[in-house]
């Protein structure tokens, strides 16, 4: 079951198993709109189609998911215990992490397929081009890290992202995995114990870290530091208030002794008139009398 272009599954026709692609919503003939929620109903809805109007049973499907398809994929996989095999081609970690190079899982990503990958129980292929422009090839050789069963990835060299299935490698080494996971999931799974319990498998850093509080987590408003703040502002505002306060009295009570002074001022000068026009009206008459 896969999720990868018509072109390419013509090539797999070679092998001749039967193949069901599907489109996802938004894509090609399907409706709706294309989401992350949708994919993983898509490929849900695919898988229930064989299981229950064909009869097929999860040892029998091997899965294939290529680029942003890898992760409904793995999504499907981690469900299905009795899984055949996982195909990966041109796989993305993650959503987020196709643009930047986080170090851990945040909730808001999409496609978290490097938590996803260490629980899927069955033999993965990564398959990726060391010169993919799109997704980096450090993704697919990642994902393989953290597989529990690991298959021989295949790392084409100058691959790029959607040229893979031109390269003579390619269909070689699809067709001896198809034929190594062809034997009884009766003996994979007793083979599959019998590793589990010599190790243990890798797990994903990013999804069992400790999770750091202030990174993807709303921050717990501040208490100690932030009333103190704004009391001190609260007592800054008051003081000057209260400064500008008695400023303010105090020029109130200088303007009205200026007041004052000009008034007393202006009275003398008042006075001081008066006192000059007798004076010259004793000199006239002095005048007068000497005269």
């Amino acid at each position: 079951m896969a999720n990868k272009s018509f072109s390419s599954e013509t090539r797999l026709c070679k092998f001749y198993f039967a193949f069901v692609m599907y489109d996802y919503s938004g894509y090609g003939q399907s409706s709706g709109k294309p989401s992350e929620h949708n994919t993983y109903a898509d490929i849900e809805a695919a898988y229930k189609c064989l299981e229950e109007n064909y009869g097929t049973k999860q040892e029998d499907i091997i899965l294939y998911g290529q680029s942003v398809g890898s992760g409904p994929t793995l999504d499907l996989a981690i469900r299905l215990p009795q899984l055949r095999a996982v195909v990966l081609h041109s796989p993305i970690l993650s959503g987020l992490r196709v643009m930047y190079p986080v170090k851990r899982t945040y909730w808001f990503d999409i496609y978290k397929n490097i938590d996803k990958i260490p629980l899927v129980r069955c033999p993965v292929l990564v398959i990726h081009g060391t010169a993919d422009e799109v997704v980096d090839c450090s993704h697919g050789r990642q994902l393989w890290e953290l597989c529990q069963e690991k298959y021989e990835p295949l790392w084409l060299k100058g691959g790029n992202h959607c040229d893979l299935e031109l390269f003579p490698e390619y269909l070689r080494h699809l067709k001896k995995f198809i034929t190594s996971v062809e034997k009884s999931p009766s003996r994979r799974s007793s083979s599959r114990r019998s590793t589990d319990r010599i190790e243990r498998p890798r797990r994903s850093t990013d999804c069992f870290e400790a999770p750091r509080k202030s990174t993807d987590r709303r921050e717990r408003p501040r208490k100690s530091t932030d009333r103190p703040e704004k009391l001190r502002l609260h007592e800054y505002k008051f003081n000057n208030m209260d400064k500008l306060e008695k400023f303010r009295t105090s020029f109130d009570q200088m303007e009205k002794s200026r007041r004052s002074v000009d008034y007393h001022e202006k009275s003398r000068k008042s006075i001081d008139q008066q006192l000059e026009r007798a004076r010259k009206s004793v000199d006239w008459l002095d005048r007068i009398r000497v005269g």
